[in-house]
Protein backbone atom coordinates (compact mmCIF):
# COMPACT_ATOMS: atom_id res chain seq x y z
CA UNK A 1 0.00 0.00 0.00
CA UNK A 2 1.44 3.60 -1.36
CA UNK A 3 1.66 6.22 1.65
CA UNK A 4 -0.41 8.16 -0.36
CA UNK A 5 -3.30 5.65 0.06
CA UNK A 6 -2.24 5.44 3.35
CA UNK A 7 -2.82 8.68 4.45
CA UNK A 8 -5.76 9.24 2.27
CA UNK A 9 -7.19 6.15 4.34
CA UNK A 10 -6.11 7.48 7.78
CA UNK A 11 -7.73 10.77 6.83
CA UNK A 12 -10.64 9.06 6.15
CA UNK A 13 -10.77 7.29 9.39
CA UNK A 14 -9.76 10.33 11.41
CA UNK A 15 -6.90 10.66 14.17
CA UNK A 16 -7.68 7.17 15.02
CA UNK A 17 -6.79 5.96 11.41
CA UNK A 18 -3.18 7.66 11.54
CA UNK A 19 -1.83 4.44 13.30
CA UNK A 20 -2.15 2.83 9.85
CA UNK A 21 0.90 5.22 8.80
CA UNK A 22 3.94 2.89 9.26
CA UNK A 23 5.85 1.60 6.86
CA UNK A 24 7.14 -1.51 6.20
CA UNK A 25 10.14 -2.80 6.63
CA UNK A 26 12.69 -1.96 3.80
CA UNK A 27 10.65 0.27 1.93
CA UNK A 28 11.26 3.76 0.77
CA UNK A 29 9.56 6.35 4.16
CA UNK A 30 8.19 9.35 2.14
CA UNK A 31 4.88 10.38 2.38
CA UNK A 32 3.67 13.09 -0.37
CA UNK A 33 0.99 16.00 0.52
CA UNK A 34 -0.80 18.28 -1.50
CA UNK A 35 -3.57 19.70 1.19
CA UNK A 36 -3.44 21.19 4.16
CA UNK A 37 -5.44 18.55 5.85
CA UNK A 38 -3.26 15.93 4.54
CA UNK A 39 0.17 17.82 5.91
CA UNK A 40 -1.40 18.04 9.24
CA UNK A 41 -2.22 14.55 9.22
CA UNK A 42 1.29 13.47 7.91
CA UNK A 43 3.39 15.98 10.81
CA UNK A 44 0.80 14.14 13.61
CA UNK A 45 1.53 10.48 12.15
CA UNK A 46 5.37 11.30 11.56
CA UNK A 47 7.82 8.60 12.72
CA UNK A 48 11.90 9.24 12.80
CA UNK A 49 13.29 8.76 9.11
CA UNK A 50 10.61 9.75 7.46
CA UNK A 51 10.55 12.70 4.61
CA UNK A 52 7.39 14.49 3.95
CA UNK A 53 7.25 15.92 0.38
CA UNK A 54 5.10 18.77 -0.58
CA UNK A 55 3.52 19.25 -4.23
CA UNK A 56 3.25 22.88 -5.09
CA UNK A 57 0.57 24.46 -4.14
CA UNK A 58 -1.20 26.27 -0.88
CA UNK A 59 -1.35 25.03 2.48
CA UNK A 60 -3.89 27.06 4.61
CA UNK A 61 -3.70 26.18 8.18
CA UNK A 62 -1.87 26.54 11.94
CA UNK A 63 0.50 24.03 11.39
CA UNK A 64 2.02 21.71 14.09
CA UNK A 65 4.72 19.50 14.60
CA UNK A 66 4.77 17.65 18.05
CA UNK A 67 6.38 14.51 17.00
CA UNK A 68 10.57 14.10 17.67
CA UNK A 69 12.86 12.86 15.38
CA UNK A 70 16.09 10.97 16.62
CA UNK A 71 19.55 11.72 16.39
CA UNK A 72 20.18 8.83 14.13
CA UNK A 73 16.63 9.05 11.90
CA UNK A 74 15.75 12.72 11.14
CA UNK A 75 12.10 13.64 9.78
CA UNK A 76 12.23 15.73 7.32
CA UNK A 77 9.18 18.19 5.72
CA UNK A 78 10.53 19.42 2.44
CA UNK A 79 8.91 21.08 -0.94
CA UNK A 80 9.68 23.67 -3.30
CA UNK A 81 9.65 27.57 -2.39
CA UNK A 82 6.15 27.37 -4.77
CA UNK A 83 4.80 24.94 -1.80
CA UNK A 84 3.21 27.74 0.38
CA UNK A 85 2.24 27.57 4.52
CA UNK A 86 -0.43 30.26 4.92
CA UNK A 87 -3.17 30.77 7.59
CA UNK A 88 -6.55 31.76 6.67
CA UNK A 89 -6.78 34.74 8.74
CA UNK A 90 -2.81 35.85 9.41
CA UNK A 91 -2.98 34.80 13.31
CA UNK A 92 -1.00 32.58 14.88
CA UNK A 93 1.65 30.64 13.36
CA UNK A 94 2.56 29.70 10.43
CA UNK A 95 4.58 26.27 11.12
CA UNK A 96 5.06 25.11 14.92
CA UNK A 97 8.05 22.98 16.24
CA UNK A 98 7.09 21.84 20.18
CA UNK A 99 9.11 18.86 21.29
CA UNK A 100 10.02 18.18 18.08
CA UNK A 101 13.71 17.60 17.93
CA UNK A 102 15.85 16.40 15.15
CA UNK A 103 13.69 17.38 11.65
CA UNK A 104 14.82 19.18 9.31
CA UNK A 105 12.50 22.11 7.27
CA UNK A 106 13.80 22.81 3.96
CA UNK A 107 12.78 24.62 1.03
CA UNK A 108 9.16 25.34 1.57
CA UNK A 109 7.94 29.14 2.03
CA UNK A 110 5.80 30.41 5.13
CA UNK A 111 3.63 34.07 5.19
CA UNK A 112 0.44 36.13 5.92
CA UNK A 113 0.57 34.44 9.63
CA UNK A 114 1.60 36.17 12.73
CA UNK A 115 4.85 34.70 13.70
CA UNK A 116 6.58 32.61 10.44
CA UNK A 117 8.73 29.53 12.06
CA UNK A 118 8.74 29.01 16.07
CA UNK A 119 10.55 26.52 17.51
CA UNK A 120 9.76 25.64 21.16
CA UNK A 121 11.41 22.98 23.19
CA UNK A 122 12.89 21.37 19.96
CA UNK A 123 16.92 20.39 19.52
CA UNK A 124 19.13 19.95 16.79
CA UNK A 125 16.12 21.69 14.21
CA UNK A 126 17.62 22.68 10.74
CA UNK A 127 15.59 25.00 8.39
CA UNK A 128 17.16 25.21 5.56
CA UNK A 129 16.51 27.51 2.17
CA UNK A 130 12.58 28.28 3.57
CA UNK A 131 11.98 32.00 2.81
CA UNK A 132 9.49 33.74 5.42
CA UNK A 133 7.83 36.56 5.01
CA UNK A 134 4.67 38.97 5.61
CA UNK A 135 4.34 38.13 9.33
CA UNK A 136 3.15 40.85 11.82
CA UNK A 137 5.97 40.07 14.43
CA UNK A 138 9.08 37.84 13.92
CA UNK A 139 9.85 35.56 11.32
CA UNK A 140 11.66 32.81 12.56
CA UNK A 141 11.82 32.19 17.11
CA UNK A 142 14.34 29.56 18.37
CA UNK A 143 12.87 29.88 21.93
CA UNK A 144 12.07 27.66 25.00
CA UNK A 145 15.16 25.91 25.22
CA UNK A 146 15.61 24.97 21.39
CA UNK A 147 19.54 24.38 20.89
CA UNK A 148 22.10 23.34 18.26
CA UNK A 149 18.89 24.92 15.84
CA UNK A 150 20.34 26.35 12.32
CA UNK A 151 18.54 28.53 9.95
CA UNK A 152 20.96 28.42 6.64
CA UNK A 153 20.64 29.55 2.84
CA UNK A 154 17.42 31.01 3.96
CA UNK A 155 15.40 34.46 2.94
CA UNK A 156 13.68 36.41 5.62
CA UNK A 157 11.77 39.53 4.68
CA UNK A 158 8.82 41.93 5.30
CA UNK A 159 8.51 40.89 9.05
CA UNK A 160 6.46 43.06 11.74
CA UNK A 161 4.02 44.21 9.46
CA UNK A 162 2.37 45.99 12.14
CA UNK A 163 5.34 48.72 12.42
CA UNK A 164 5.82 49.14 15.67
CA UNK A 165 9.07 48.44 16.08
CA UNK A 166 9.15 44.54 16.55
CA UNK A 167 8.34 41.91 14.68
CA UNK A 168 12.74 40.55 13.92
CA UNK A 169 13.73 38.68 10.87
CA UNK A 170 15.21 35.90 13.60
CA UNK A 171 14.87 35.90 17.12
CA UNK A 172 17.09 33.83 20.01
CA UNK A 173 15.75 33.10 23.38
CA UNK A 174 12.90 35.19 25.40
CA UNK A 175 13.34 38.99 27.04
CA UNK A 176 13.58 39.40 30.35
CA UNK A 177 14.54 35.61 31.19
CA UNK A 178 17.62 33.42 31.52
CA UNK A 179 15.61 30.35 31.46
CA UNK A 180 15.39 30.51 28.00
CA UNK A 181 18.53 27.87 27.20
CA UNK A 182 18.05 28.65 23.51
CA UNK A 183 22.05 27.63 22.63
CA UNK A 184 24.03 27.42 20.04
CA UNK A 185 21.99 28.43 17.56
CA UNK A 186 23.74 28.96 14.16
CA UNK A 187 22.47 31.35 11.63
CA UNK A 188 24.34 30.99 8.19
CA UNK A 189 24.48 32.49 4.68
CA UNK A 190 20.89 33.69 5.04
CA UNK A 191 19.60 37.47 3.49
CA UNK A 192 17.39 38.57 6.00
CA UNK A 193 15.87 41.73 4.76
CA UNK A 194 14.56 44.12 4.00
CA UNK A 195 11.71 45.79 5.50
CA UNK A 196 12.26 43.83 8.90
CA UNK A 197 10.29 45.52 11.13
CA UNK A 198 12.35 45.14 14.19
CA UNK A 199 16.11 44.04 14.44
CA UNK A 200 17.40 41.26 11.65
CA UNK A 201 18.86 39.55 14.35
CA UNK A 202 18.21 39.59 18.04
CA UNK A 203 20.08 37.49 20.59
CA UNK A 204 18.52 37.37 23.98
CA UNK A 205 20.17 37.62 27.82
CA UNK A 206 20.16 33.76 28.63
CA UNK A 207 21.12 32.51 25.49
CA UNK A 208 24.83 31.22 24.54
CA UNK A 209 27.30 30.17 22.20
CA UNK A 210 25.60 30.74 18.61
CA UNK A 211 27.29 31.40 15.72
CA UNK A 212 26.08 34.16 12.90
CA UNK A 213 28.00 33.76 9.92
CA UNK A 214 27.89 34.67 5.92
CA UNK A 215 24.64 36.74 5.94
CA UNK A 216 23.24 39.58 4.61
CA UNK A 217 20.64 42.43 5.99
CA UNK A 218 19.31 44.73 4.73
CA UNK A 219 18.17 47.18 7.64
CA UNK A 220 15.54 48.81 5.59
CA UNK A 221 12.60 48.76 7.91
CA UNK A 222 14.08 49.65 11.27
CA UNK A 223 12.00 52.24 13.17
CA UNK A 224 13.79 53.43 16.09
CA UNK A 225 10.69 52.68 17.75
CA UNK A 226 11.39 50.14 19.83
CA UNK A 227 15.35 50.33 19.93
CA UNK A 228 15.13 48.47 16.78
CA UNK A 229 18.16 50.68 15.38
CA UNK A 230 20.68 47.64 14.52
CA UNK A 231 21.02 44.49 12.19
CA UNK A 232 21.94 42.83 14.98
CA UNK A 233 21.38 42.84 18.75
CA UNK A 234 23.43 40.74 21.31
CA UNK A 235 22.36 40.20 24.42
CA UNK A 236 23.81 36.64 25.25
CA UNK A 237 27.04 35.39 25.98
CA UNK A 238 29.87 33.98 23.78
CA UNK A 239 28.63 34.87 20.35
CA UNK A 240 30.67 34.56 16.95
CA UNK A 241 29.50 37.45 14.15
CA UNK A 242 31.51 37.01 11.65
CA UNK A 243 31.90 37.50 7.36
CA UNK A 244 28.47 38.87 7.51
CA UNK A 245 27.74 42.22 4.88
CA UNK A 246 24.70 44.36 6.40
CA UNK A 247 23.51 47.72 4.39
CA UNK A 248 21.03 50.48 5.39
CA UNK A 249 20.75 50.72 9.03
CA UNK A 250 19.25 53.40 11.07
CA UNK A 251 21.92 54.06 13.90
CA UNK A 252 24.65 51.16 14.16
CA UNK A 253 25.54 47.67 12.66
CA UNK A 254 25.57 45.75 15.26
CA UNK A 255 25.44 46.01 18.76
CA UNK A 256 25.85 44.65 22.63
CA UNK A 257 24.01 45.17 25.66
CA UNK A 258 24.11 43.66 29.33
CA UNK A 259 19.65 43.55 29.90
CA UNK A 260 21.02 41.11 32.87
CA UNK A 261 23.99 41.20 35.06
CA UNK A 262 26.94 39.13 33.29
CA UNK A 263 25.09 38.63 30.21
CA UNK A 264 25.69 40.69 26.79
CA UNK A 265 29.44 39.62 26.80
CA UNK A 266 32.13 37.72 24.77
CA UNK A 267 31.10 38.05 21.72
CA UNK A 268 33.50 37.79 19.25
CA UNK A 269 33.03 40.24 15.88
CA UNK A 270 35.21 39.17 12.59
CA UNK A 271 35.47 40.22 9.09
CA UNK A 272 32.12 41.62 9.02
CA UNK A 273 31.15 44.76 6.14
CA UNK A 274 29.40 47.53 7.33
CA UNK A 275 27.88 50.14 5.00
CA UNK A 276 26.42 52.55 7.01
CA UNK A 277 25.68 55.53 4.41
CA UNK A 278 22.74 57.22 5.20
CA UNK A 279 22.29 55.80 8.39
CA UNK A 280 19.58 58.55 9.79
CA UNK A 281 19.18 57.54 13.16
CA UNK A 282 18.49 59.75 16.46
CA UNK A 283 21.92 58.89 17.56
CA UNK A 284 24.70 61.32 16.73
CA UNK A 285 27.56 58.65 17.06
CA UNK A 286 27.34 55.71 14.60
CA UNK A 287 29.17 52.63 14.71
CA UNK A 288 29.48 49.71 13.00
CA UNK A 289 30.16 47.71 15.78
CA UNK A 290 28.72 49.79 19.10
CA UNK A 291 30.16 47.96 22.43
CA UNK A 292 27.63 49.49 24.52
CA UNK A 293 29.07 46.66 27.76
CA UNK A 294 32.67 46.44 27.99
CA UNK A 295 35.05 45.22 30.69
CA UNK A 296 38.30 43.57 29.72
CA UNK A 297 37.98 41.18 32.77
CA UNK A 298 34.56 40.99 33.49
CA UNK A 299 32.47 41.64 30.07
CA UNK A 300 35.29 41.33 26.84
CA UNK A 301 34.45 41.50 23.40
CA UNK A 302 36.80 40.83 21.13
CA UNK A 303 36.67 43.35 17.35
CA UNK A 304 39.17 42.10 15.19
CA UNK A 305 40.62 43.92 12.39
CA UNK A 306 39.52 43.19 9.26
CA UNK A 307 36.40 44.46 10.37
CA UNK A 308 35.21 47.39 7.82
CA UNK A 309 32.87 50.38 7.67
CA UNK A 310 31.73 52.43 5.25
CA UNK A 311 30.52 55.89 5.74
CA UNK A 312 30.08 58.69 8.33
CA UNK A 313 30.53 56.23 11.19
CA UNK A 314 33.53 54.61 13.18
CA UNK A 315 34.14 51.03 13.55
CA UNK A 316 33.73 50.58 17.11
CA UNK A 317 33.50 52.75 20.17
CA UNK A 318 36.56 54.58 21.80
CA UNK A 319 38.57 52.59 24.11
CA UNK A 320 37.44 49.33 22.79
CA UNK A 321 40.42 47.34 21.29
CA UNK A 322 40.57 46.46 17.65
CA UNK A 323 43.31 43.89 17.13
Amino acid sequence: MTHRIRLALALSLGTAGLVLLPTPAGAADTVTVSTGKELQAALNAAVPGRTIQLADGAYTGNFKITVPGTAAARITLTGSPRAILTTSTGGGYGLSLNGASYWTVQGLTVTHAQKGIVLDASDWVVLAGVTVHDTTMEGVHFRTSSSHGVLRDSTVHDTGTAHDGKGEGVYVGTANTLTDRSDYVQILGNVIGPNIGGENVDLKEGTTGGLVSGNRFDGNGLTDVNYDDSWVDVKGNGYVIENNTGVRTMNDGYQTHSQAPGWGCGTVFRNNRSDLTGASGADTAKYAIDVTNYDRTACPVTVTADNTVTGPAALTNPGIPVG
